[in-house]
Order: structure tokens, then C-alpha cells, then sequence
């Protein structure tokens, strides 16, 4: 038996490879499934099967992909309904995999159909489960509020309770869990940094399964959501209804553009530049109006979470990188991209004089300015990370609020923008100066800084903008 966690770090997501005597199966595929075909190749293996926790909201899923390139069935727990051919199990059900099999636990909560997959070894015995997004290292599952199932937050938490304590609770505590999701991702509230753990482990750290009372746990799972990002309801769509394959969406997107092209869009479209570098080539020099989101942090959450999914794209990447950043931009469903750069930002300004920049400013710097200005600070984390505290009289905007926001905040002063280590501040300001802000200013290094002076930090009692 052998078993492979693909964890995407800048999408907290995790796929599994499980392989016994040469069959395989795959559990929650990436859009991009090249690595998985690829390994099984390598270890003369065939895939037998493409398994799904749940309909996804967060990323879109390689199930269709995978299952036309091997001709596998895809399998969705009970309760599912997909407008494509899948395979619909049953609770309980087995399907044999070389010398082991997976047993599916139909544990609905996060949604109607979710559903772990219990391996059973070749004795029969259970050695570890894919626990999808109802159990995480430390956490458990938030209600997917993304798709309309005509339940409420409270009544899924309560599904997710009895799952719990039915399903996964009373399993052996040396069954290893392996999670769907790690660290970064959004689909719980404090996701541990761990790739996997055990039963008994969770059972005496995760705070959420040492609650015994089902009205505790309700209130503490159901409370305080955040609203899903808007790619969320087209991620999920797409899971259930379908889409296109990988490789017609990069044949669509995949388009060198000149200067003079682009400049042809941006003047007959309503299209949005994304730049894709790092913020510190990004703040040195940009095409006016561009959005930053680097590639070197949690570049589909973000894209996700500030992007309207409709809205046109063209790229400005490193050169050699327009591929992979139209490849991540599909793993959430964006599929409108027009075209990119060639050349990049470096071919923009050997023809053109029209660039912009982003100002920015140490902590120790922005201490002694913030005595002497009457400005505006940002504070563009979100809830969660407001509550052990943050820059007393900044106004709290999280980032997939912050353009829906902007009406509220005063253009005529200096407006300071800061979240926890610069990486979502840049796209802050980015966003802010696209929209004809003029005097803003990026923190270095963040909340992260910030504590390290003398600025006074506020503890959260209310969260108001």
C-alpha cells in the first residue's frame, strides 16, 4: 500500500493518491492532474478510480479531466446530483482497490452529500481516513453556504455534529486522518499547520471535537462566517454542472499579446490587467490601473477573493510563468483571460512612458508619520486576525470588502494600508490606486512589524468598518 498527499500550498488543498497492488485511486484532484497520471506511470500503476469528498466551492476539481483521460468513474457520496455521469454510493459501500479497500462514511455538515473515505487495510482493519472538509488538524468543517441547499448554517452544523459523533469519533485511534485541507485554507477558522494526524490525537487537541454539547458546538461552528468569496458560487457550479477541459481553457488563453494589442483591449474591452510578480518588483514600476497578485503567495484565494469571476483578463507575468498563472486562475474557475504580455512589464516600459509606482514604508517610518498626518489606516486582514489585535483607529476592511468599501473612505488624506506580513497590502493598494486613489502608502512586513513599535494595538470587542 502507498499513499501520496498532493498539498497545494497556496490553495491550502490537499489530493490523495492511494495505491495497492497496482490499482490507484484518486481522492479531490486538482484541475491540473498531469502529477497524478504522471505518477502512477512512473510506478507501472493503473487509476481505477476518481473519488470526491464533496462538491468543491473553493477550487474546481479535476474529477472530469482525470475520469476522460483514464475513463474511470467518479464517485460522489450519497445524495449527490451532478449533470454529467457519476457514480452515487451508497453509506457504507466498499470498493475494492488491490489488496485494500475504501469504505465510504456518509458524513453530510459541510454538505448534504460530503462523505470520508475509510481505507481498510488488506486484513480489513481500518488504517487511515479522508476526511474531505468535515475534520481537519485542529479544526473541523465550516456549512458551505456556497451553493443553495435550502438548509441553514445552524441545521448543516448540526449534521456536521452528528457525523462526528457517529462517523469519525468512534473510529480506532491510531487511524490516521487526512485531511482535504491545511494551512492557508479558508474552509475553517483555524486550520493547524500539520499535513495529517490521528483520531485519538484529534480527539484530545481539536477544541471542536472536545465539545459534548450539540447546542455548544452548533452556536461555535455557525457563528461568525465570513461570506464566501464570489468564485466560491462559481467554483461549486462548475463541480456540479461541469466545465471545460484544462487544456481548451489554456488553447483559449494561452495568447501572446503586444503592446499595441493590449493597448487595443484596455481601450474596446472592460478588461482588468492582473500582474503577477512579486511585490517587489510590482511597487518599483506597473502598468497603470494592474492589480497585483503575486505568484509567491496564496495567489487563487486572493485572485478569488478581489476578481469578479466575469471580469476579462489579461496577464502581465514573469516571463516563462504566463502558462502556470492562467493554470492557477482556472483551478478557480476563471476562465476569461484575453491574452498576456509578451514580454512582460519590462517590454511595457521600453515603449511606454506611462508607468505608475506604489510607495512604501517601514513600520518604524510609518510610526512617526502617523503622529504628525491626519491619515487614514487600513487594516485589510480578515475578521479572525482582527481579534488579538491591530493599529487602534484603523478602520477594518477585510480584503474581499475593501472595493465594495472604498466609498467610505476619505480620498483627500494619507491612507496607510497594512494586513499581516505585506502581501495582501500590496494587492490593497494596487486595488486602491486603480480605483484613482492617489496618496497610499503600503506597510512593510505588516502586522508582523507593527507589533515589533511603539503603535498602540487595539483589542477587538465589535468588528464595524
Amino acid at each position: 500500500m502507498y499513499i501520496e498527499q498532493f498539498f497545494t500550498d497556496c490553495l491550502g488543498q490537499s489530493a490523495y493518491y492511494i495505491e495497492s497492488n497496482g490499482e490507484v485511486a484518486i481522492i479531490d484532484p486538482l484541475r491540473d492532474v498531469e502529477g497524478y497520471i504522471q505518477l502512477s506511470e512512473k510506478r507501472s500503476a493503473t487509476i481505477k478510480y476518481v473519488f470526491e469528498t464533496h462538491f468543491h466551492a473553493d477550487f474546481v476539481s479535476g474529477h472530469l479531466d482525470l475520469s476522460a483521460k483514464t475513463g474511470d468513474p467518479v464517485i460522489y457520496g450519497p445524495g449527490a446530483i451532478a449533470n454529467y455521469p457519476i457514480c452515487v454510493a451508497e453509506d457504507g459501500q466498499e470498493f475494492e482497490l488491490g489488496d485494500v479497500c475504501l469504505k465510504v462514511l456518509h458524513t453530510p455538515g459541510h454538505t448534504l452529500e460530503s462523505c470520508c473515505y475509510l481505507l481498510l487495510d488488506e486484513n480489513k482493519n481500518p488504517h487511515s481516513v479522508f476526511s474531505g472538509d468535515i475534520l481537519f488538524v485542529g479544526d473541523v468543517g465550516c456549512p458551505d453556504l456556497a451553493f443553495e441547499n435550502g438548509h441553514t448554517a445552524a441545521q448543516l452544523a448540526e449534521m456536521l455534529f452528528d457525523s462526528l459523533e457517529s462517523k469519525l469519533k468512534p473510529l480506532p485511534n491510531y487511524v490516521i486522518v487526512y485531511p482535504g485541507h491545511g494551512t492557508g485554507s479558508t474552509c475553517g477558522k483555524s486550520i493547524g499547520p500539520e499535513p495529517h494526524s490521528t483520531i485519538g490525537i484529534q480527539k484530545q487537541t481539536n477544541y471542536m471535537l472536545k465539545l459534548q454539547n450539540k447546542a455548544d458546538f452548533i452556536k461555535l461552528v455557525s457563528e461568525n462566517i465570513s461570506d464566501p468569496p464570489a468564485y466560491f458560487f462559481r467554483g461549486a457550479l462548475f463541480n456540479r454542472k461541469g466545465y471545460l477541459s484544462l487544456n481548451k481553457v489554456i488553447e483559449n488563453s494561452v495568447l501572446p499579446l503586444s503592446v499595441v494589442e493590449m493597448k487595443k483591449l484596455l481601450l474596446k474591452e472592460n478588461v482588468l490587467v492582473i500582474d503577477t510578480r512579486s511585490n517587489s518588483k510590482f511597487e518599483k514600476g506597473f502598468i497603470p490601473g494592474s492589480l497585483n497578485i503575486g505568484l509567491d503567495g496564496f495567489f487563487e484565494i486572493m485572485a478569488g477573493s478581489v476578481i469578479d469571476p466575469n471580469s476579462k483578463l489579461i496577464v502581465v507575468a514573469e516571463i516563462g510563468l504566463e502558462t502556470e498563472t492562467i493554470t492557477r486562475l482556472a483551478r478557480i474557475g476563471n476562465e476569461n483571460v484575453c491574452g498576456f504580455l509578451t514580454g512582460g512589464f519590462d517590454e511595457w516600459i521600453r515603449t511606454e512612458t506611462d508607468f505608475d509606482l506604489v510607495m512604501c514604508i517601514s513600520a518604524t517610518e510609518f510610526e512617526d508619520q502617523f503622529r504628525y498626518h491626519a491619515a487614514v489606516v487600513i487594516d485589510v486582514r480578515n475578521q479572525n486576525e482582527w481579534i488579538p489585535g491591530f493599529v487602534a483607529g484603523a478602520k477594518l476592511i477585510s480584503l474581499q470588502h475593501l472595493e465594495k468599501s472604498s466609498e467610505t473612505i476619505d480620498r483627500d488624506k494619507i491612507v496607510y494600508v497594512y494586513c499581516s506580513n505585506g502581501y495582501r497590502s500590496m494587492i490593497a493598494v494596487s486595488l486602491l490606486k486603480s480605483l484613482g486613489f492617489q496618496n497610499v502608502l503600503n506597510i512593510y512586513g505588516g502586522m508582523e512589524s507593527l507589533r515589533k513599535t511603539r503603535i498602540s494595538v487595539k483589542q477587538l470587542t465589535t468588528t464595524t468598518n
